[in-house]
């Protein structure tokens, strides 16, 4: 069993999930880093150095329940507890308009993204209600999309701004148990999934304008403040974002 506190992170293998992991490596946790690819994992782990060794990886798709149950349980297994979750796993489809999204791209997303966020918290749930001393938390990914919409974008807004229903749920529902939920919004963090948007990407005005990003280690620090704050305190809403992205005016 690990002397340091636990926490899982999902969709570790890139961009977002791969700065919490090494922020949360760096700041003395221990890391399961889990999501499809288990390559992506290990390089992941690998670019930890000395804190490599509090990690672990283990493939799981967070839509599919019994991978879940699995990952959860080899969590116990060779820990114990869990201190955090970090639920960050996503997927988009690309952006088309409203009428020719096809159920088949909807299914998927909202599959990842908002099924797969219950599965993950209810089996981090369960395990914090279970164990001794019991509580710990449960930091969801909501996105900017969580509050204002891109074009062309319903499936991917939908489910993050249903995150944000499941996180209330989940800190109203974990109160007893010393659970607390917290939800991050992100905006143009500069990963893979972003690098579009130095090329331009579609405003709400129909026009293509390029974006400004901001360093994705920023959010890893910022989820290692929130998963270390003691429970009697919890960040129910943090938005960090690129500091001159278009997204408190009118562009």
């Amino acid at each position: 069993m690990s002397s340091s506190k636990i926490a899982v992170v999902t969709g570790a293998g890139t961009g977002v999930g791969r700065a919490a992991a090494l922020a949360l490596l760096g700041g003395g946790w221990s890391v399961v880093l889990t999501g499809r690819r288990k390559e992506a994992l290990e390089e992941t782990i690998a670019m930890a150095g000395d804190a490599a060794p509090r990690a672990m990886a283990v493939p799981a798709d967070v839509a599919d329940p019994a991978s879940v149950d699995a990952l959860f349980a080899a969590v116990k297994a060779k820990h114990g507890r869990l201190d955090m979750l970090f639920n960050n796993a996503g997927q988009n489809v690309p952006g088309m308009p409203f009428e020719d999204l096809t159920y088949a791209d909807w299914s998927r997303v909202v599959a990842v993204n908002l099924t797969g966020s219950f599965l993950c918290a209810q089996a981090a749930f369960r395990m914090m209600k279970d164990q001794r001393p019991q509580g710990g938390r449960i930091i969801n990914n909501g996105s900017i999309s969580a509050h204002t919409p891109r074009p062309d974008s319903a499936p991917y807004t939908a489910t993050k701004h249903a995150i944000t229903g499941l996180t209330k749920s989940l800190m109203l529902d974990g109160r007893k148990y010393d659970i607390c939920a917290g939800q991050i919004d992100i905006g143009n963090a500069a990963t893979p999934m972003t690098a579009r948007m130095s090329k331009g990407v579609k405003q709400g005005d129909g026009s293509i304008a390029v974006e400004p990003t901001m360093d994705v280690n920023h959010v890893g620090q910022a989820i290692l403040h929130m998963a270390n704050l003691p429970l009697e305190s919890n960040i129910l809403t943090m938005t960090i974002k690129a500091s001159k992205m278009p997204f408190e005016g009118r562009g």
